[in-house]
């Protein structure tokens, strides 16, 4: 399946409306969010990328200065003090840990899950273990995946099943299923 809608009604996508893109880490979302921004002409932004702009270092040092329950409180502070309109979001994997985040994001418009397959996911990881992970001491990568998956299932106004294909087609996929 390439994608699977949730809750959302593409013709009531307010023209405004921003579009969140959620999944894990690994999953593709800012390289999606990029493709897709230039696909419809929207700016692209980036949570972590204004989390690790605040503090001057990468994410993976900064989740590793404080707790992880510190981390996702952080993360929900940045997310609620966003109000943006016509702009592609790309969230942090562990957006989803706190409702709260969630539904300031739905405000903005629809949340799309990027939903990739663990083997995939681990390697990509793997290839860049500085892309910060709010993981907690002793819980594998299996446990945060299984962990998350309801969480994104929850919250998703629908869901693209990523893979190896190029970005450009995820994004694609997207707008065909927004009517964009």
């Amino acid at each position: 399946m390439l994608c699977s809608p949730c809750s959302i009604n593409p013709a009531r996508v307010p023209p405004d409306a921003s579009l969140i893109i959620i999944g894990m880490a690994g999953a593709g979302k800012t390289t999606v969010g990029q493709e897709l921004a230039s696909l419809l002409n929207m700016p692209q932004l980036d949570t972590d990328h204004i989390i690790e702009a605040y503090y001057g270092t990468d994410l993976q040092a900064i989740s590793d200065s404080m707790s992880k329950k510190d981390f996702l409180d952080l993360e929900c502070a940045v997310i609620m003090r966003l109000n943006l309109k016509k702009c592609v979001i790309s969230t942090g994997g562990s957006v989803v840990y706190r409702e709260q985040a969630v539904r300031h994001l739905k405000k903005m418009g629809p949340l799309i899950h990027i939903s990739v397959p663990l083997p995939i996911i681990v390697e990509r990881i793997a290839r860049r273990p500085q892309r910060g992970l709010a993981i907690s001491p002793g819980q594998t990568l299996e446990d945060l995946y299984n962990e998350r998956a309801a969480l994104y299932a929850g919250a998703a106004d629908f869901t693209v099943e990523g893979g190896h294909a190029p970005a450009a087609v995820y994004a694609g996929r997207i707008a065909h299923m927004l009517s964009l």
